[in-house]
Formats: structure tokens, C-alpha cells, sequence
């Protein structure tokens, strides 16, 4: 972690007795920033599929995600929401959130982080249909380049009944509208 030192000198700034252990400090932080790398879907979801007769729309909603752009290497955080048709299958509620974790704590890009959420669950559950939104504020947006602080990301993936059906789509969508105010 020389770069932190190296980023200090360069700044023509002496050291001060703060930045003594910033390397130590931001090598703690990118570990636990991209811990997702340690971990999988699979043992996340494991244990917690139930077998049942449940048919109708799943929705978990506005889960908070951090993640790191791997271009820029800085932070983008937002809401994710998930929904899925069982066919047979559910899975225990707090699961859904964990797997946007194991997947958001990684070097990542919001298109690709919305995808692999919703092949996850599609590859674990085999729902009937999966559908995944993510809406997103990007710190390389918003603190270098363009200087949008108010520019959002949304991304979709649908797949299944809520790519080949409208009426699923729409239902979903429209019970994830975000009411802000």
C-alpha cells in the first residue's frame, strides 16, 4: 500500500501523524469493501429454500446496497428490488438481501451487479420468473467528470414471465414504485 504514501509525497504534504497508518487503514477498508470475492451464492442460499404451493408474486424491496465502481475504484449505493414467481420454491426472506451483498461487495458495474442477482436467484430457485431493479447514486459521476449530483442509475434484468409478460412486468414495477417526497 505504498500508493497512499506515494499519493501524500506527491501532494508536496508531510506525512502528519494521521496518515501513518492510512495504507493499513484502506487495505482493512478495500477487504471488507470486496468481501463478496470470499463468498458465494450457493452457500448463501443453501439451507434456506422451502418447498410450497405459494404461487403469486415475491417482492423484497429498497434494500440498500454499496458497491465499488472498478473503473474508478469509488463507492456507488442505492436500492435494490427483487422479485420472483416460485414455482414450488421459496427461499427465507433475509436471503434475498444477503445475495445482494455477495454481490455488491465486489469491484463492480450496476449493469453486471443487476444481472448476476437475477441469474442467482433464477439458477437457485427456478422461479417462473425473476425480475431485478437497481437504482443507483455513482460517486464517479458525481465528484469527478460531469459533477451530476443528482444523476441516478436504474438497471433492470427480467427474466422468465417477467420478460415475456407485460402484465408481470408492470405489476412489479408498479409495486416498486419509490414514492419520494
Amino acid at each position: 500500500m505504498n500508493s497512499c504514501a506515494r499519493s501524500s509525497s506527491a501532494s508536496g504534504r508531510t506525512p502528519s501523524e494521521g496518515l501513518k497508518r492510512t495504507p493499513l487503514r484502506v487495505e482493512k477498508a478495500l477487504a471488507y469493501l470486496t468481501r463478496g470475492y470470499k463468498q458465494d451464492a450457493e452457500s448463501v442460499l443453501n439451507g434456506a429454500v422451502f418447498a410450497s404451493d405459494y404461487d403469486e408474486m415475491v417482492i423484497v424491496k429498497e434494500i440498500d446496497f454499496f458497491s465499488l465502481c472498478e473503473h474508478h475504484l469509488l463507492p456507488f449505493f442505492g436500492k435494490c428490488h427483487i422479485a420472483y414467481l416460485p414455482d414450488k420454491r421459496i427461499v427465507g426472506l433475509s436471503k434475498l438481501p444477503r445475495l445482494v451483498d455477495v454481490f455488491s461487495r465486489r469491484l463492480q458495474v450496476q449493469e453486471k451487479l443487476t444481472m448476476e442477482i437475477a441469474r442467482a436467484i433464477e439458477d437457485k430457485l427456478k422461479p417462473k420468473g425473476v425480475g431485478v431493479v437497481m437504482e443507483a447514486a455513482h460517486l464517479c459521476v458525481m465528484m469527478r467528470g460531469v459533477e451530476k449530483q443528482n444523476a441516478q442509475m436504474v438497471t433492470s434484468s427480467m427474466r422468465g414471465r417477467f420478460r415475456s409478460d407485460v402484465k408481470t412486468r408492470e405489476e412489479f414495477l408498479e409495486l416498486i414504485k419509490i414514492r419520494r417526497t
